[in-house]
């Protein structure tokens, strides 16, 4: 039958979306292959070009497990080029939320600081929530089998700073080897990185990492950064008023200052105070509606209850006067 089909059978499976971040020549592009199952990604090894757009590609995998894989630029890009065109890539392609983001680093290579550098930058575009989401694959797992080592025994020879990234993600990481022509190996490596994926969703209770939360944190550090700035600005007014008390020889030029500094000043103010009477008006405005809404619900609740009392009592007259001309009836 059609319905028993490998498609008809995966069909109510929703799909995972995970995000591969990493730098150039750590097997960003080949591990989405890997996991793909399939050579979708152009991987750096196969072309001198770089990833310099996001781009995504979807499968189901033999588990009817339905994944988006999403390969974002090479991390190098990020704070030279516009970070807004990074995470916007991203969030454009996440649908109803990200499942994990795969911060890819290489056995090959010595952590960097560049690398360092890429996980603070993941931090910065995503906020601190990102640490819930965030999985550590390591590429090169053939060259730890060669020389008979385990990831746990590479781990804890790594740098510190490292080992810090890693215990802000509760320790989840797995080991890849994408140079294998093993079916099997290539398989467990994709069962076991899932296997990571589901108990980390388990324990972020399902949630995903929403465009609703890339949002809030934006928000957050825009006000962060008005607030700095604005504390910046009122030190430095302060700093020039105690100048010009102490020093009247330069009170011609810190008055210039002052005039291009307090127009500054008072506009970020008014524009503060213009977000917290919109925020105030907003919340009254909530509580307005909550209100009339729990007013009509009581008026409707009380209308129902005096039309149940009127049936009520029409049945009672109705029993009443039929209960009289049965008692006619018998006496007739």
């Amino acid at each position: 039958m059609e319905g028993s089909s490998f498609e008809g059978d995966c069909e109510f499976y929703s799909p995972q979306t995970i995000v591969l971040v990493g730098r150039k020549g750590n097997g960003k592009s080949a591990t989405g292959n890997n996991i793909l199952g399939t050579k979708l990604f152009r991987s750096e090894r196969s072309s001198s070009v770089v990833t310099t757009t996001c781009e995504s590609k979807s499968t189901t995998l033999k588990d009817c497990r339905k994944i988006n894989v999403i390969d974002t630029p090479e991390a190098e890009i990020l704070g030279s080029c516009a970070d807004t065109k990074f995470t916007e890539g991203i969030i454009n392609m996440v649908g109803d939320g990200i499942h994990a983001f795969l911060v890819v680093l290489s056995i090959r290579s010595r952590f960097s600081t560049e690398e360092e550098a890429v996980i603070r930058s993941l931090l910065k575009l995503f906020g601190g929530k990102i640490c819930n989401y965030m999985i550590f694959v390591f590429t090169g797992g053939d060259l730890l089998e060669k020389d008979d080592e385990t990831l746990q025994g590479f781990l804890h020879d790594c740098p510190e700073k490292l080992k810090e990234f890693l215990r802000l993600c509760e320790n989840r990481c797995v080991l890849f080897d994408n140079k294998t022509e093993d079916q099997t190996k290539r398989s467990d490596q994709v069962e076991k990185l899932f296997s990571v994926v589901d108990i980390m969703s388990r324990k972020n209770d399902w949630k995903l990492y929403t465009i609703e939360m890339f949002t809030e944190w934006k928000k957050e550090t825009m006000e962060q950064a008005e607030n700095s700035q604005a504390l910046k600005e009122s030190k430095q007014f302060n700093e020039l008023e105690v100048s010009m008390r102490t020093d009247p020889m330069h009170n011609g030029q810190l008055k210039r200052i002052i005039e291009m500094v307090e127009p500054k000043m008072n506009e970020r103010t008014l524009s503060l105070e213009r977000q917290l009477a919109e925020e105030r008006a907003a919340r009254l405005k909530a509580e307005e509606d909550a209100t009339v809404a729990q007013q009509k619900s009581d008026e409707e609740i009380r209308y129902i209850r005096e039309q149940i009392e009127i049936a009520t009592k029409s049945r009672r007259a109705l029993r009443n006067l039929s209960e009289i001309k049965n008692a006619l009836c018998v006496i007739l």
